[in-house]
């Protein structure tokens, strides 16, 4: 059964002997369904997260419970290595080839355990962080969009009671009525996207952003009328023309009609996605052994 917690979210969970097998993507080449560092948990009922689906996923289900169930599995033996080709043994016409890592975790000790999740919890934090303002209708279903994509995310509001109790790691909750102390505080390269419950308050974040030359994207929720009135008023505040270009307003790729919140959310989160696609990106960092990084 695939489940929709991460692979993070089940080993912090999960005790530290249950029998489990981490499966990581070490090496691509060619077109293959998911990059070098994707991730899959998977024990003898469940799986968390996946490495993109398809057969591909099923053998190395397939090869990580068969080491789950050998009877006398060496606790020496910490990994082992799968070489699959994407072609027409596996039933996916992708073309590519990678290595998978497979990690019995059962096996590792309280220190490198301890480790692993640091350094997976590290990359989280790496990501760049969206500041989310405003935990409205349309808040509410961006959220739940976005917790199925890497990313974390600053959820701002000052009313604590609307943010669900159950939320993903990568949601971090500020109930605060100084949201612009947030603005201040935020790295280069943060996203913002304001959709308050008040056009005045909306308006007062804006100006905040906009007098930030480093962020990586802006979109402001809200009509084209919406978006002239704010120009206007920021234009009297002082923002440059060229810092109003930066504001995305209305959100959301165009062409999808519907005013559901739902509806918004998907488009607005496409939009970011596309945004971030077209950032120069690092690869990730796998945290590998020395001989296997010089092996590349």
């Amino acid at each position: 059964m695939l489940n929709i917690i991460s692979t993070v979210q089940a080993l912090q969970a999960m005790d530290a002997a249950a029998p489990a097998v981490l499966v990581t993507v070490l090496h691509t080449r060619g077109s293959v369904p998911r990059e070098a560092g994707t991730r899959m948990l998977i024990t003898a009922e469940q799986c968390y997260d996946t490495i993109g689906g398809g057969h591909l996923e099923w053998r190395a289900m397939a090869e990580a419970r068969l080491w789950l169930h050998e009877r006398s599995a060496d606790t020496a033996q910490r990994e082992r290595h799968l070489d699959l080709t994407l072609g027409a043994s596996l039933g996916q016409c992708c073309g590519g080839a990678l290595q998978l890592r497979l990690e019995r975790v059962d096996f590792w000790t309280p220190a490198e355990r301890a480790q692993r999740l640091q350094d997976m919890y590290a990359e989280q934090q790496a990501q760049t962080p969206l500041y989310l303002f405003g935990a409205g209708h349309v808040g509410q279903a961006l959220v739940q969009v976005l917790q199925a994509v890497p990313g974390r995310i600053v959820w701002i509001d000052e009313r604590e009671h609307l943010f669900p109790a159950q939320l993903s790691p990568q949601v971090q909750c500020e109930a605060t009525d100084i949201p612009e102390a947030l603005i201040a505080a935020a790295p280069a390269g943060a996203e913002f996207l304001v959709m308050t419950h008040h056009h005045g308050l909306d308006l007062r974040l804006c100006e905040h952003i906009l007098r930030r030359d480093d962020f990586a994207w802006f979109g402001l929720i809200g009509s084209a009328t919406k978006r002239a009135r704010f120009h206007s008023r920021l234009r009297q505040a002082g923002i440059a023309e060229s810092q109003l270009a930066r504001m995305h307003c209305p959100v959301g790729i165009p062409g999808i009609p519907g005013k559901e919140p739902g509806v918004i959310a998907v488009a607005i989160a496409a939009q970011l996605l596309q945004a971030r696609a077209m950032r120069p990106t690092l690869a990730p960092s796998l945290n590998l052994p020395e001989s296997e990084h010089a092996s590349r």
